[in-house]
C-alpha cells in the first residue's frame, strides 16, 4: 500500500511514524507539505518522501489522507480533485462529512472519515470510523491498518456518531487532563508539593486506567472493590455524588457533541 499524507502536521506524524514501526516502508509513504521546515523534519526522521506539490505524491499513491485543518480542507479538494484517479481517500479533518467531501471532489465516492485522538501521539490512540456502506472491504482494511497504526479503531454505523465521537473520545483526553489537574490541586491542598502532587496524581490516572483495561468488569464494579463501607473512599465518592459528576460528564459531552454538529454545519455550509 501507497499512502500519501496531504498535510504533514502532528497527527499525520503520528499515523507515519506508526505506518512505519508497523512495517510499511518509508519510500511508500509520501507527504505533500507547504512548510520546508516540517518537509525536512519528515524526510529525516522517518526517510518518507515530502513534496510541496500534491500531483506527483498523488498520483504514485493507493490511498490519500487529508490532514489539514478543517478550514483548509475545501480549498484541498479544489486542487486534489483533478488528480484523483480511483484512490481511497481518507481524511481526519475534525467536522468534515463525506457528503460535503464528495461535493467538493466534483462527486468522488471511494471516501472514509476518521477521527483519531491526541494520544495517537503516543501510539495509543482510538479513533472512531465511519464510511458509506458501499466502501469495499478491501479498503475498509486500508482505513484499518493506517488508523491502527497509532492505537485502535471503531467503526460507527451512522456517520452523525462520528461526531459523538469527536465529544467522548476526541475531547475526552482533555476531560482527563482536567480532572488530572483537579486531583493536582486537591492533593496541594492537603499538604503536597506540586512535584508530588503530580507524581500521586498522574500516576493514579495511568494505573487505574490499566487496572480498568485488563479488567473485565464494569467501572461500576471496580469502583465498589475500592470502596469500602464507612471507609475514605465511600466519603469522597459521596462528595463527587454530591456535586453532580455523572451529570457534568454527561453536560460536557452533549455540549461537545451540539459544538461538533454546528462546526460540520459551518465547514459544510456553502460560502455566500
Amino acid at each position: 500500500m501507497k499512502v500519501c499524507f496531504i498535510g504533514g502536521g502532528n497527527m499525520a506524524s503520528a499515523m507515519i511514524g506508526g505506518l512505519v514501526k508497523s512495517g510499511l516502508a518509508a519510500e511508500s509513504i509520501s507527504v505533500v507539505e507547504l512548510d520546508a521546515g516540517q518537509r525536512a523534519r519528515l524526510a529525516e526522521r522517518f526517510g518518507v518522501r515530502t513534496s510541496d506539490s500534491a500531483a506527483p505524491a498523488v498520483a504514485g499513491s493507493d490511498c490519500v489522507v487529508i490532514a489539514v485543518k478543517p478550514q483548509q480542507v475545501r480549498n484541498v479538494a479544489a486542487g486534489l480533485a483533478p488528480l484523483l484517479a480511483g484512490q481511497l481517500v481518507v481524511t481526519i479533518a475534525a467536522g468534515i462529512r463525506t457528503g460535503d467531501l464528495a461535493r467538493w471532489l466534483g462527486g468522488y465516492t471511494r471516501i472514509a472519515r476518521a477521527m483519531p485522538n491526541t494520544p495517537a501521539l503516543i501510539g495509543q490512540g482510538i479513533a472512531g470510523l465511519y464510511a458509506d456502506e458501499a466502501l469495499s472491504s478491501d479498503d475498509r482494511q486500508r482505513v484499518e491498518r493506517i488508523l491502527c497504526a497509532v492505537g485502535s479503531v471503531l467503526w460507527v454505523e451512522r456517520e452523525s456518531l462520528v461526531d459523538a465521537v469527536t465529544a467522548v473520545s476526541a475531547s475526552g483526553p482533555a476531560y482527563v487532563f482536567l480532572m488530572i489537574e483537579a486531583l493536582e490541586a486537591a492533593a496541594v491542598g492537603v499538604g503536597f508539593d506540586a512535584a508530588q502532587a503530580r507524581q500521586l496524581a498522574l500516576a493514579t490516572f495511568a494505573g487505574a486506567a490499566n487496572l480498568a483495561a485488563g479488567d473485565a468488569e464494569p467501572p461500576s464494579v471496580l469502583r465498589a472493590r475500592v470502596t469500602s463501607k464507612g471507609g475514605t473512599t465511600e466519603r469522597g465518592i459521596a462528595a463527587l455524588e454530591a456535586g453532580g459528576l455523572h451529570r457534568l460528564v454527561a453536560e460536557a459531552v452533549q455540549s461537545a457533541n451540539r459544538r461538533a454538529v454546528e462546526l460540520g454545519d459551518e465547514a459544510g455550509s456553502d460560502p455566500r
